[in-house]
């Protein structure tokens, strides 16, 4: 059965809330110290010919200074706030990179839907924890592992096809760009809910899955309908 609401109006919508500078080291130790989450250092960005490249060197690189820089990725990744000291001090620019399915998976959405759905959770009052947005206007809200496993199970028992409405699931063997990376000159991620002692416990994918869809559904729609 398809989740249903009452319309959301934009002045009740979520908004990004203002970021702290804060270096990529200090990050990077942070999560690792505070959250036991695992990091690992990614590529940076550089200045070539006046321009900046990511430090991989393809010109046409998807993901510039914010994705992996070796196959065997995931070895690298550590939970010791000493070796991430160690490891961003060596490189400075290096992009936090956050693996998943270990102690978080992460639930991707469009960015317009996610703000619609993250004001009615609120709302709601239910339990929710981390949630990023990157560049790309997509949203990232964190959950509990074995999420995106399921995800588009529970998105078709209720109604929907995850990957029509661009509901995205990010678990086992795939990683996520940390705050507060830069994605070439596209911008920062950023934290639309910081990690906070209130949200250490992390949601269940089915305690958040029906007002996600929702929204997407709503979002994907509303494009249709505007081609047409």
């Amino acid at each position: 059965m398809m989740f249903v609401e009452e319309p959301i109006g934009v002045t009740e919508t979520a908004q990004v809330p203002q970021q702290r500078g804060e270096q990529l080291l200090d990050a990077a130790v942070r999560y690792t110290e505070e959250r036991h989450w695992d990091v690992f250092p990614g590529t940076w960005l550089q200045v070539v010919e006046g321009a900046e490249r990511c430090s991989c060197g393809e010109a046409r690189c998807a993901a510039p200074g914010a994705h992996p820089t070796r196959p065997d990725w995931a070895s690298r990744s550590t939970g010791s706030g000493a070796a991430a000291r160690r490891m961003w001090s060596q490189q400075p620019g290096a992009s936090v990179l956050l693996p998943t399915g270990h102690t978080f998976d992460a639930i991707d959405v469009p960015e317009s839907a996610g703000f619609l759905a993250l004001a009615r959770m609120e709302r709601m009052s239910l339990p929710l924890g981390p949630v990023t947005c990157t560049p790309d206007r997509r949203m990232l809200f964190f959950v509990l592992p074995g999420a995106a496993a399921k995800a588009d199970d529970l998105v078709r028992r209720l109604g929907w096809s995850a990957t029509a409405i661009g509901l995205l699931g990010h678990g086992e063997g795939h990683y996520v760009v940390g705050p507060p990376t830069r994605i070439g000159g596209r911008g920062a991620v950023q934290w639309v809910r910081r990690p906070t002692p209130a949200n250490r416990w992390l949601p269940d994918a089915e305690e958040v899955i029906s007002p996600l869809a929702y929204a997407c559904g709503r979002e994907a729609a509303d494009a249709r309908a505007h081609l047409s």
